[in-house]
């Protein structure tokens, strides 16, 4: 279960579909969706 902050909802919610990603400078983020409203959430460290 990975959290992040959607901006939208403001609030902490669950990733929807977390896709595990890396940055240019090689650190791990996580990537997915808001599962209420469906913006695109962010979570570096993954």
């Amino acid at each position: 279960m990975v959290e992040a902050y959607c901006v939208k909802c403001k609030k902490k919610v669950e990733i929807k579909n977390p896709e595990v990603v890396t940055l240019k400078n090689g650190k791990k983020a996580t990537k997915g969706v808001c599962p209420n409203c469906g913006t695109k959430v962010f979570r570096i460290g993954g």
